[in-house]
């Protein structure tokens, strides 16, 4: 398994293959997966977190399910550009799933990616409660779906066409 940047991910990646977007938190990890012309992103149902060899089953699990090539994670910089103990955590994470899988992981900035999520239910008139459910996988999905239209701009620059 490898560490790999948004590019390097988008010269790798094969038609048809589809990326997962993971927002990784202390107790659960928000899944969402793109569709095959790695255009849309779609939140799956949340990963409640156990122990770290039981997560790391469950996820690489639900990977193969959804043949997933890639996993784009969100790293959790402060608004000021700073590391903080998330980043180190979500970093850590990474590097404990090297022995555990080939699939690359790609580090995606998700500064406001849960406030973005939160507003978007709101706005669908999601209950209290139903959010509190739904708002990792909407936030793995907001991430997702940055990483998506950064490869969707990565393909035409490299076909030459701006439009």
């Amino acid at each position: 398994m490898a560490t790999m940047t948004i590019e390097e991910l988008a010269a790798s990646l094969l038609p048809g293959q589809p990326v997962a977007g993971l927002d990784l938190g202390t107790k659960t990890i928000g899944l969402a997966v793109s569709d095959l012309g790695r255009r849309f992103s779609s939140p799956r149902p949340v990963l409640k977190r156990l122990k770290f060899t039981k997560d790391a089953e469950l996820l690489l699990a639900w990977a193969d399910k959804e043949k997933v090539a890639a996993f784009i994670i969100g790293l959790p910089i402060n608004m000021d550009g700073s590391s903080g103990p998330r980043v180190q955590a979500t970093r850590a994470f990474v590097r404990s799933m090297s022995d555990k899988t080939k699939i690359p992981f790609v580090f995606w900035d998700e500064r406001l990616s849960t406030v973005a999520a939160e507003r978007a239910l709101l706005e669908m008139d999601v209950s209290r409660a139903k959010r509190a459910e739904r708002i990792d996988s909407a936030a793995a999905s907001f991430i997702l779906q940055g990483a998506l239209d950064r490869l969707v701009s990565l393909e035409r620059a490299a076909s030459g066409d701006d439009a």
